[in-house]
């Protein structure tokens, strides 16, 4: 049974329309771009090469080669340095600090584009209905995000033995940004629709929770990357011979295991893989048919299914592989495009739909 509640009328211009939707596109773009850089940075174990925090000043690259040196002076402090890199020349060094210092400049560039557009739209008029509110909190989310991150590389840094950074951390850093792209995308379908009604039923709650649950298993991806578990449990469909790995508990981490047990963390992303593969090609499919929608949700559910089992193909693919670079990369740009084909469905379960 569906309720009508709410129907919304937006008296924007096309043109606002038109160009706010461009503008959250490129924003989208570059979040998408911002998150496989992350990626990389994080396999290539390059997130601790950069040891201070300067949003503006940080944005000019080192020039000289005594700058360089400072700058690798300041990560042989690091423990990662210490313990795990202590034979690295300045040129591997330069490797790991470009990836790094490339994902951040990627984020002041972000930053930039979204103030901008903002003071733009703002000085035609177009924030209205509720714009304003909705665009300045993608601008604070973008400020928190850059915060977030800093937090997650000072967890490597300074007093501690740790060689990579907290993986809850990153999993705090990779969640924030996967609910970035995802509000860009709501964003997104909502500017292309003058009239919107939205309504409640079994099929919206239905598909979100299945966009949570997915969310849910990127989360549990990125712990996967924080620990290298990818490339620790190597075989399928067992993990070291066996379903459950002896591992999966581990009594000296107590309620950090969820966190930092390696065999817990490749474990619960497989199970949770298995169960919205599950979902996806068996009940997705199935409810969309037994509640009768319109053809126009088909193609969007059965575009979300073949890319969860394109991703559960590749997710295996890339394990048997050891997780490369190349592969790992992929697996996660693939992962995100899941999110947002879940909750382009979502989207359309929830409103009655009119043309722009």
């Amino acid at each position: 049974m569906t309720k009508n509640f709410h129907t919304s009328h937006s008296t924007l211009s096309a043109p606002a329309r038109l160009w706010m939707r461009r503008w959250l596109v490129l924003l989208g773009v570059l979040v998408y771009a911002m998150i496989l850089v992350g990626g990389a940075t994080r396999l290539t174990d390059s997130g601790l090469s950069i040891t201070e925090w300067k949003p503006i000043s940080g944005a000019i690259p080192p020039t000289s080669e005594a700058h360089w040196d400072e700058l690798f002076d300041l990560y042989q402090d690091t423990a990662e340095f210490r313990l795990q890199n202590s034979s690295m020349s300045l040129e591997e060094f330069k490797y790991i600090y470009w990836w790094e210092w490339g994902h951040r400049q990627l984020g002041r560039w972000i930053g930039v584009i979204a103030i901008a557009g903002f003071l733009v739209f703002l000085r035609n008029g177009w924030l209205k209905e509720g714009w304003g509110a909705r665009f300045g909190f993608l601008i604070v989310l973008g400020g928190l995000q850059g915060a977030i991150g800093w937090w997650m590389v000072a967890s490597g840094i300074g007093e501690t033995t740790r060689v990579d950074v907290a993986p809850y951390r990153l999993m705090t850093h990779f969640c924030l940004a996967l609910f970035i792209i995802g509000v860009i995308a709501w964003y997104w379908m909502r500017l292309d629709h003058r009239q919107l009604q939205a309504k409640f039923s079994g099929s919206f709650a239905f598909f979100s929770l299945f966009a949570l649950l997915i969310f849910v298993q990127m989360a549990s991806g990125a712990l996967v990357a924080g620990l290298d578990a990818g490339r620790t449990y190597t075989d399928w469909p067992l993990m070291a011979g066996q379903f459950v790995p002896s591992g999966y508990v581990d009594p000296m981490l107590g309620m950090r295991n969820p966190f930092e047990n390696i065999a817990m963390a490749q474990f619960n992303h497989r199970v949770l893989a298995y169960l919205i593969g599950f979902i996806g090609v068996g009940l997705l499919v199935r409810r969309i048919l037994a509640v009768g929608l319109t053809g126009r949700y088909h193609a969007p559910v059965l575009l979300l299914s073949a890319a969860i089992v394109f991703q559960i193909l590749w997710g295996i693919f890339t394990l048997v592989n050891v997780a490369p670079l190349s592969l790992a990369l992929v697996h996660q740009g693939v992962g995100v495009i899941v999110l947002i084909l879940a909750i382009r469905t979502t989207f359309k379960a929830r409103y009655q739909l009119s043309d722009s």
